[in-house]
């Protein structure tokens, strides 16, 4: 899968408190999270986000609470990735489990400025910064989770094998 996005850059420690505040995890929709998506960081993050852009962040992204929230926000308010020097491990799993392609590489973290225009290969690990004409590897996501990803999320790909273990029956 190819994504393509305007990137938004974020410091470390960003935790699930910053990306959906307590005080609207009294839904889990994922249209109502996304109006609150990072609005203590910047109340018009998400009016002046396009659909399919990038978040780019430094260490331990995704750290506090584990909250399945955090990460149906992003997703729902049109984050396409997120490509970060690390990732608080909770935050790692529930991206994942959403289908929410997620990447490490401290280069291009070091190198992305706010605004670049990213092409991600989530099948190679390849993430082109087409504004800046440069290309960096990292490690591509083990198939299991690129099915995963490609299918919207855990429950979709277990929803997928017990039909198809049905079909074996």
């Amino acid at each position: 899968m190819i994504i393509k996005g305007k990137v938004w850059k974020f410091k470390d420690n960003i935790d699930t408190d910053v990306i959906i505040p307590a005080r609207y995890l009294n839904t889990s929709d994922p249209k109502e999270l996304a109006l609150h998506c990072m609005e203590d960081y910047d109340p018009k993050f998400v009016k002046k986000m396009d659909q399919g852009d990038i978040i780019v962040a430094g260490k331990n992204f995704g750290c506090g609470s584990s909250r399945e929230h955090a990460p149906i926000a992003l997703k729902a308010a049109g984050v396409s990735c997120i490509i970060a020097k690390s990732f608080a491990r909770i935050f790692f799993r529930n991206a994942i489990n959403i289908g929410l392609p997620i990447f490490e590489s401290e280069e291009v973290v070091e190198q992305c400025l706010p605004g670049d225009l990213l092409e991600v290969d989530t099948v190679e690990g390849i993430i082109k910064n087409l504004t800046k004409n440069k290309v960096y590897q990292t490690n591509p996501l083990p198939p299991f989770i690129q099915k995963i990803i490609s299918l919207g999320g855990l429950r979709e790909y277990v929803q997928e094998e017990l039909k198809r273990r049905e079909k074996d029956v």
